[in-house]
C-alpha cells in the first residue's frame, strides 16, 4: 500500500500563503502534528520504506515519522515536491488574483511566470506512483509530500481526470492510502488524520 502523507504545518501555512518551492520549515505545531501522525501509524503498520519530498518541510515531517518506527532512513524522491506556483510562491492566498486561480482550475497546461502547470505536476506524481507499484503491492511504503501531489495521485487512484484535485480538501498532516495490490489502484482512505 502507498501511504502518503501531507507535511505539518508551517507558518506560511498559519499565514494561508502558497507556499509551492519556498522552503519552509514545520512550525511548533508542524512539529506535532509530524509525531502524532508518526505514532499513528507506528501502531498500525510495518514499512518497508519511507520517501520524501525534498522540501524541509516534508522531510522535516518524514523523519520524525521514522523516528516513530526506530529508522532514521528517509529517501528523496525529486517527483514528490509541491508544485511550483512561480511568482506567486509566497503570497498569501488572497493577493493571488482571480483570473490566476480560475486559469490554474479550468487550463491544466497553464503555467504562471516562472512556475509549473498542473499537468506537468500529475504527469510526474503519476510517474512516481506507477514506479511504486510493484514494491507497494506487497509493502507499506510511506511517501511525505504535498497537498497538490497527494491529490494527483488520489485522482491517479480514481482514475479520475486530474481537475478533479480542486475539488476536494486536504489538511496538513492528512493520510491518504492508495492500495495497489489488484489489478487497479485503490483509493481507501482520504484525508484521514491521527
Amino acid at each position: 500500500m502507498i501511504i502518503l502523507v501531507r507535511h505539518g504545518r508551517t507558518e506560511l501555512n498559519r499565514s494561508r500563503c502558497l507556499q509551492g518551492r519556498v522552503d519552509a520549515t514545520l512550525d511548533e505545531v508542524g512539529e506535532q502534528q509530524a509525531d502524532a501522525v508518526g505514532t499513528y501509524l507506528a501502531s498500525h503498520l510495518q514499512v518497508s520504506r519511507i520517501i520524501s519530498s525534498p522540501l524541509q518541510r516534508a522531510q522535516q515531517t518524514a523523519l520524525r515519522i521514522a523516528q516513530q518506527f526506530g529508522s532514521s532512513s528517509v529517501d528523496v524522491d525529486e517527483r514528490w515536491i509541491e508544485i511550483d506556483y512561480g511568482i506567486y510562491d509566497g503570497l498569501p492566498l488572497g493577493d493571488v488574483p482571480g483570473d490566476v486561480w480560475n486559469s490554474w482550475r479550468t487550463d491544466p497546461e497553464f503555467t504562471p511566470d516562472g512556475g509549473e502547470s498542473f499537468a506537468a505536476l500529475h504527469q510526474r506524481v503519476h510517474g512516481a506512483c506507477e514506479a511504486l507499484i510493484e514494491e507497494a503491492s506487497t509493502n507499506d511504503v510511506i511517501v511525505v509530500s504535498h497537498v497538490s501531489p497527494m491529490k494527483s495521485a488520489s485522482a491517479w487512484a480514481l482514475g479520475a481526470d486530474p481537475a478533479v484535485s480542486h475539488r476536494s480538501r486536504l489538511d496538513q498532516a492528512a493520510i491518504c492510502r492508495i492500495d495497489v495490490s489488484g489489478s487497479v489502484p485503490v483509493l481507501v482512505t482520504f484525508n484521514e488524520t491521527p
